[in-house]
């Protein structure tokens, strides 16, 4: 990666807590709605999740939000993320939106992501 991107950047932990929904349809109040040609998975908050019609569920998730413009040109920035985080252990969801990316990670793994993402020098904090 050629300049240090996360060099002070800010990444906010929710203080929700999320489910990863396999949904038989989107839901309006979701964090998003992801639609492919295979499944609709929606991601909400998990005290919203039993309105979701869902197929399967996965709960007990904190988003990170990195605090900050990505730009398109930007190559390797996940990679780094996740690997260091996995260096740790730490499974994750990945989210991108046009401006900047999100992970989702297991709320049983918050400190080792904490740890992990000081460790390439973001500033942590949690909402």
């Amino acid at each position: 990666m050629g300049s240090n991107i996360n060099a002070r950047g800010k990444v906010l932990v929710s203080k929700e807590t999320f489910a990863i929904i396999k949904a038989r349809k989107p839901h309006p109040e979701a964090f998003a709605n992801i639609i492919d040609s295979k499944e609709i998975t929606v991601i909400i908050d998990e005290a919203k999740s039993s309105e979701v019609e869902s197929i399967e569920i996965e709960a007990g998730w904190k988003l990170f939000t990195f605090d900050m413009v990505l730009p398109f040109n930007l190559v390797g920035f996940l990679a780094r993320v996740a690997e260091a985080l996995a260096k740790k252990g730490v499974s994750i969801f990945v989210i991108s939106s046009y401006s900047t990316d999100h992970i989702l990670v297991k709320e049983k793994d918050l400190k080792k992501a904490k740890e992990a993402l000081e460790g390439l020098g973001f500033v942590v904090e949690e909402e």
